[in-house]
């Protein structure tokens, strides 16, 4: 028996309808259609176009009319329709005044903003023989995918050790091995290799929506397509990237990903997402119509008096976060990504701007981010801000936090750089930054995992770049090398009277320095794909036009570089094993009256910094974890702090194997190398493989 609400009211051609439900925003499946809503505080009139799957021409064309209207919202059920084979849009009319930052035109049909799937661009790089390219649509999404019990992991900030990776860079290159490369169901096939790694979060740059055609040129040499690689250019925040999904042509990219998400979480790993809210892939004045633009140009965007568009994302536009219809949608998208597709945190690309109001002046309590930090539904979510934006705000230290948000560290990234590169009166900052960065976040307000520390991530170099390039090599890029930061603090190794070989080797040792310092320093670590295996990008700091062997992992490098991932490998197995290197929320002294965490010289007890070594003492009630470094180009001898009775130190790892350590407290530091030693009562924690 039907409820009376779901009997239709109206036909128009030959559809049957009704007035809509206002609530949710998009299209909704509802007993018997499909529920469509829509908001503009601004249209005089909006009509829903509907297509047949791939078609150019609509098959409908229904105005809503006022009984179909309620304040600024649009909404009308359509009955019968067949979901798998409809697309959908919205045509806007009203005012065309760009000074009072109205940009309605009738002849343009738009995406929906909560659109659940968008098509257009189902299979990656796919550009038909004409170079006309399908417009983007929107589609209805049939929930019915099942979980099999899967829940969010909830696992402690303290405890994850997070590795940043594109989808499609990971598993794009032929030497990946996977049977759908470049895919959400590819990365599946490299949960096994994550869990040997032993990291228990990616975090993965944009899976919404974008159009990897925007602004695509040939590539300098004539012979490929410079893309939009990385995705940085939102079409949809609701609707997963079908171009990611071996099943996009199919329409099946949200189980696709969501089958991704169950299966990493079966294996202990959670999920965080690269999120992009700053701006969105419309551009400024010269962009195109997509959605947004046109449906309400002025609630969605910050604009300046006379109607022109604010550029603090340093992409054209920026969104108009704090609006609050805008920042009702971006909560919406959040709550829909973590109880839909179950994803445990999420990564705010230029989260500054997140904090700006309607002019662009930065808010000292921003009503978004404080509604992110206590909504309900994200309560146990990971909140990590990019903190800083591209109109010259840097909030490093400052994010407004709740006791929620953690921030990416760019402190540490410089700080620990410049110390392994040997640079004179850093080795205080680097002391800090091991021990979380105290003196960039008060331990008394942000807690002890307010950083998540990288040296390297997406956007810079490579770890292996780092220590091979004094500059970035971008010219592929197509931008006579004037795109990527040019203060990267890399040093190339090259010493004079180096042989190649010398040099190679020095390399490594640096790589493996790095890594030491970033996965055992209080804090997040975040390590960036590859790094573990020596991935170079051939010193181009700046991929994101890349889809090619640049930008993608070769995973050839894996046996070639073998004694990195297991070097790599012993110190995540270190950090899980030893809960004094996860955790600093305590000052108090351990059972043996040692501090959780001190800092040291050559000599115990004595640190020194004005040169060029450091040592930092982790203690637990059952553990010590000492980490020696030597960036001196020198060898220098380290003694080593004294133990409680029942403790004795061991080396468990070193970055050089010439590293001497007799057993009697004192150790040589081989020059430009670290160490790391451990003590437990009983029995010795080694790291499988050792």
């Amino acid at each position: 028996m039907l409820r009376v609400d779901s009997f239709p009211t109206h036909e128009h051609e030959g559809l049957k309808l009704r007035p809509g439900r206002v609530m949710p925003f998009g299209a909704t499946i509802v007993e018997g259609g499909v529920n469509f809503s829509v908001y503009s505080s601004h249209a005089t009139s909006c009509s829903l176009v509907l297509f047949r799957r791939g078609e150019a021409d609509p098959y409908a064309v229904i105005p809503f009319t006022d009984e179909f209207r309620i304040g600024h919202v649009f909404a009308m059920v359509v009955y019968d329709l067949d979901y798998e084979d409809t697309e959908y849009g919205y045509v806007m009319d009203g005012p065309y005044d760009r000074s009072q930052g109205h940009w309605f035109d009738p002849s343009k049909v738009l995406v929906d903003p909560y659109a659940k799937v968008i098509s257009g661009r189902d299979v990656w790089g796919a550009m038909p023989d004409d170079g006309a390219l399908r417009p983007m649509r929107s589609r209805i999404l049939q929930n019915d995918f099942d979980w099999q019990g899967d829940v969010p992991l909830e696992t402690p900030m303290e405890d994850l050790v997070i590795y940043e990776t594109h989808v499609r860079g990971l598993t794009a290159h032929p030497s990946s091995g996977v049977r759908y490369p470049g895919t959400f169901a590819a990365v599946r096939e490299k949960i096994p290799y994550l869990k040997e790694l032993g990291v228990n979060a990616v975090e993965l740059l944009p899976v919404f929506e974008f159009d990897e055609f925007e602004n695509w040129r040939p590539s300098a040499d004539g012979e490929g397509r410079l893309l939009n690689y990385w995705g940085y250019s939102t079409v949809g925040f609701f609707a997963p990237k079908a171009g990611l999904a071996a099943t996009g042509h199919l329409g099946m990219q949200a189980d696709e990903l969501k089958a991704l998400v169950r299966d990493l979480h079966r294996n202990g790993i959670e999920v965080i997402l690269d999120v992009v809210f700053n701006h969105t892939a419309e551009g400024n004045e010269n962009g195109p119509y997509i959605s947004f633009r046109g449906i309400d140009n002025k609630t969605y965007y910050l604009l300046t008096p006379d109607g022109w568009y604010y550029n603090f994302s340093g992409c054209g536009n920026t969104l108009n976060c704090n609006n609050p219809v805008v920042r009702n949608m971006i909560l919406d998208c959040l709550r829909y990504w973590a109880s839909e597709y179950h994803v445990d945190g999420f990564r705010f690309d230029l989260a500054s701007i997140l904090g700006r109001d309607q002019d662009g002046a930065p808010l000292a309590s921003p009503p978004l981010l404080e509604s992110l930090a206590f909504d309900p539904v994200l309560g146990k979510c990971k909140l990590i801000a990019e903190a800083w934006d591209a109109g010259g705000m840097y909030q490093v230290g400052t994010f407004p936090s709740w006791g929620r948000w953690t921030e990416w560290n760019g402190r540490y990234r410089d700080d620990v750089r410049r110390f392994l590169k040997g640079d004179g009166g850093v080795t205080w900052l680097a002391a800090q930054a091991m021990q979380g960065s105290p003196h960039v976040y008060d331990p008394a307000h942000r807690g002890h995992c307010a950083s998540v520390n990288f040296i390297t991530a997406h956007d810079g170099f490579t770890l292996m770049d780092l220590f091979s390039y004094n500059d970035k090599q971008n010219l592929a890029n197509g931008e006579d090398n004037r795109d990527g930061a040019n203060d990267n603090q890399s040093w190339d190794c090259v010493l004079p009277g180096a042989s190649a070989e010398q040099t190679e080797a020095l390399r490594r040792k640096m790589v493996k320095n790095a890594l030491t310092v970033l996965l055992l320093s209080h804090g997040v670590p975040m390590l960036l794909a590859g790094d573990e295996f020596g991935n170079t990008q051939g010193g181009n700091n700046n991929t994101y036009c890349q889809d090619n062997e640049t930008g993608w992992l070769d995973w050839g490098d894996l046996d070639r570089n073998r004694d990195l991932f297991e070097y790599a490998k012993k110190l995540i197995a270190l950090r899980h094993a030893h809960r004094c290197l996860r955790s600093s929320a305590t000052t108090t002294p351990t059972a043996h009256g040692y501090p959780p965490v001190s800092v040291h010289g050559v000599v115990p007890w004595q640190a020194e910094y004005w040169g060029n070594t450091l040592a930092v003492l982790f203690s637990g009630d059952d553990a010590f974890v000492h980490v020696v470094m030597n960036m001196h180009w020198e060898d220098v001898d380290f003694t080593l702090p004294g133990l409680p009775p029942g403790f004795t130190w061991r080396l468990e790892l070193a970055s050089d194997d010439d590293t001497a350590y007799p057993g009697d407290g004192a150790v040589r530091m081989p020059s430009r190398s670290t160490a790391v030693f451990t003590a437990t009562p009983a029995t010795i924690f080694t790291p499988e493989g050792n």
